[in-house]
């Protein structure tokens, strides 16, 4: 067999346990493993910087299947590398409940799946961030530690799809040269031909973004390679637009949508077979084929002992540090510094917007954690979100802490998936929370892989004044709440804040969003306890005088308003208490008896917040009284606002006493 009858056979490998395993299932996509398996047999077999014995090596290359679809191409070529988290049972067990093999990449799944996708761009919105972060992380300790590719795969659809342009925008701008993107040209999409609902010149688009584009053959591996090895020379990303049949080798289906989302069935799959001159049973790999693909596994085996000696013999400090940085433990003096700062905040008792209290605790924070990198789309100055140790990243300086995304909110909340993915950084970024619609399938995935990013959401409610109910959020707060694994903090002052900060980086498995208001509150914490109250989700902020008559719960901006309201229940002869809510989701992890104490018995129970009432019944009931919105907001002063929408705490007074007539 020559060389080239051999990588023929090879990809051939990728597509026949593509197309078996689908088969098998009888669900799945076979057509893009079949087109696309010349490319993954170069890249895996030729240049991909990995250890299969070692998956999570920090220096290797990243590879990120974005048309998360054609999954099996990606099982194929782990298992065929040798990763061991694949075997052939996994391949067998396709889409089965409880395999690693899921109908699309999941993250923590199985080694070597760097990122789950299957929402079409986010994975190249993904592999931006983790591009920016081999650069950012290489400034910092160089080309001995941090020196490795990011490489894609995407279909016609990652390109339609709108987050492909502020990814790939956001890319030719920062210069990110070491993104090599390879097209699945292939011109079909689920409904037939792509031309049905496009026609854009692609190589011309990212070229207008400042990329290089090189169209080859998809099926031509010694042209695909040529590519790849002209796109490491480069000072741009590059696009290689790889002309592909989808199906490749189908005798009747490649080439149409026939061969995207079905099996093949018995008799093309035979036709298949033939067309190919695969002899094999369903699963089976010839050995010396095999062997040919194990042995590609470790080919970079050298390379991943030469570096292991390389940090060995760094600075212990560095090696430290860079050690920890890639576990993504925080700093030692992280909590004292945190219990300090709360201290100083309680005798100063600032009366400041949270996003300013924002500010000031990353001002804190930034000191001593280096690894945070910030970032906002376009709106820096109204999220806070730049402090002294964040200057600009640039093409000419990624040795800096803070991005300027542009309005790019999925993109940017994509990219700060690629980040937290990647190691070594712990992003965070700001837009307003009503813009959150537009993050919301990344901060969604963020929550699903359960990994470590923080969304600042500023202008949190109809608090935001003037602007308008286009920009004030009043179901944004249920909305995200209603997302699994994903903590919404709503914090009331400046001490709360630092609390609401300290646990989003504290949390590495679950993203957090800070949602924060453009009005100044008063500090309500004015007495110091090292402890973090927020953790609790909801605490008791205020006790009634005597057994408790009502009891107002209260996040945010809302807070003031339900202590004003207490005091003039107490006045008038009702016992009342206030409970801060911070944090619907850490307040379900406590135990049963200290939910059943903070509730309480008080026969008339409150909620007051500036949006919507979803989700509040859970703390006063279906009888319990809600303050707060029913509608879309208005324009107007904000002191107007609260007035006209009844958030008042005369309207708080009024609608318990109402109650316990």
């Amino acid at each position: 067999m020559t060389n080239s009858e051999k990588s023929n056979q090879m990809a051939n490998a990728i597509r026949f346990l593509s197309a078996d395993a689908v088969e098998k299932a009888n669900s799945g996509h076979p057509g893009l493993p079949m087109g696309a398996a010349d490319i993954a047999t170069v890249l895996y077999t030729r240049f991909l910087k990995h250890d299969p014995k070692a998956p999570h090596w920090p220096d290797r290359d990243r590879f990120v299947l974005s048309a998360g679809h054609g999954s099996m191409l990606l099982y194929s070529v782990l298992y065929l590398s040798g990763y061991e988290d694949i075997t052939i049972d996994q391949i067998k067990n396709f889409r089965q409940l409880g395999s690693r093999t899921a109908g699309h990449p999941e993250y923590g799944h199985a080694a070597g799946i760097e990122t789950t996708t299957g929402p079409l761009g986010q994975g190249l919105a993904n592999s931006v961030g983790m591009a920016l972060s081999e650069r950012v992380l290489n400034a910092e300790y160089g080309d001995d530690l941090v020196n490795h590719h990011t490489y894609v795969i995407v279909g016609d659809g990652c390109l339609m799809e709108g987050i492909s342009q502020e990814a790939i925008a956001l890319a030719g701008h920062l210069k990110l040269n070491k993104l090599i993107v390879f097209w699945d040209h292939n011109n079909i999409s689920i409904d037939g031909p792509v031309s049905l609902a496009d026609n854009t010149d692609q190589c011309a688009r990212v070229e207008a973004s400042g990329w290089n584009s090189i169209n080859v053959d998809g099926h031509d591996q010694d042209a695909i390679a040529a590519a790849i090895e002209k796109a490491h020379k480069s000072d741009k990303p590059t696009l290689i637009a790889c002309k592909t049949t989808i199906g490749f080798g189908a005798p009747t289906k490649a080439g149409t949508n026939k061969v995207h989302g079905s099996p093949l069935g018995a008799e093309e799959l035979a036709g298949a077979r033939k067309a190919l001159g695969w002899t094999s049973e369903p699963f089976v790999v010839p050995a010396d084929i095999l062997d040919t693909w194990r042995l590609s596994g470790l080919r970079s085996a050298g390379e991943h002992a030469a570096w292991d000696k390389r940090l060995a013999a760094a600075d212990a400090e560095i090696r430290a540090e860079f050690d920890r940085r890639m576990r993504g433990d925080l700093p030692g003096n992280f909590d004292a510094t945190i219990i300090a700062y709360k201290k100083k905040l309680s005798e100063d008792k600032p009366k400041v917007a949270t996003r300013k209290s924002s500010e000031m605790a990353l001002e804190v924070i930034n000191a001593v954690v280096p690894e945070t990198i910030g970032g906002s789309a376009d709106l820096t100055g109204s999220n806070n979100t730049k402090t002294s140790q964040t200057q600009n990243i640039s093409p000419d300086d990624y040795g800096q802490r803070y991005v300027h995304y542009g309005i790019r909110e999925h993109g940017m909340a994509a990219a700060m998936n690629g980040i937290a993915l990647h190691g070594g950084l712990i992003p965070y970024s700001g837009t307003f929370l009503t813009f959150s619609d537009y993050a919301r399938g990344a901060m969604r995935l963020s929550s699903l892989m359960g990994i470590r990013v923080i969304y600042v959401m500023t202008h949190d409610s109809i608090g935001l004044g003037e602007d308008g109910p286009t920009h004030q959020p009043v179901e944004h707060l249920a909305a995200l709440r209603a997302i699994p694994n994903n903590y919404v903090f709503r914090p009331a002052d400046a001490v709360e804040t630092a609390e609401c900060w300290q646990l989003a980086l504290e949390s590495r498995k679950t993203p957090s969003t800070l949602a924060l208001t453009r009005q100044n509150l008063p500090t309500v914490r004015t007495v110091h306890v090292d402890e973090n109250k927020c953790a609790y989700g909801a605490y008791e902020l205020a006790a009634a005088s005597g057994k408790a008559e009502v009891t107002i719960f209260a996040t945010g901006s809302e807070v003031e308003i339900a202590l004003a309201a207490r005091a003039q229940l107490e006045a008038n002869g009702h016992p009342a208490r206030v409970v801060s809510v911070p944090c619907f989701e850490l307040f379900e992890q406590q135990s049963e008896d200290y939910k059943r104490a903070l509730l309480g018995d008080a026969p008339v129970k409150v909620a007051v917040e500036a949006a919507i009432r979803l989700g509040w019944d859970r703390f006063i009931g279906i009888d319990g009284i809600f303050v707060g919105m029913t509608g879309f907001g208005a324009s107007g002063p904000i002191e107007e606002l609260y007035k006209h929408f009844g958030i008042t705490a005369e309207a708080i007074v009024s609608a318990a006493e109402g109650k316990l007539k």
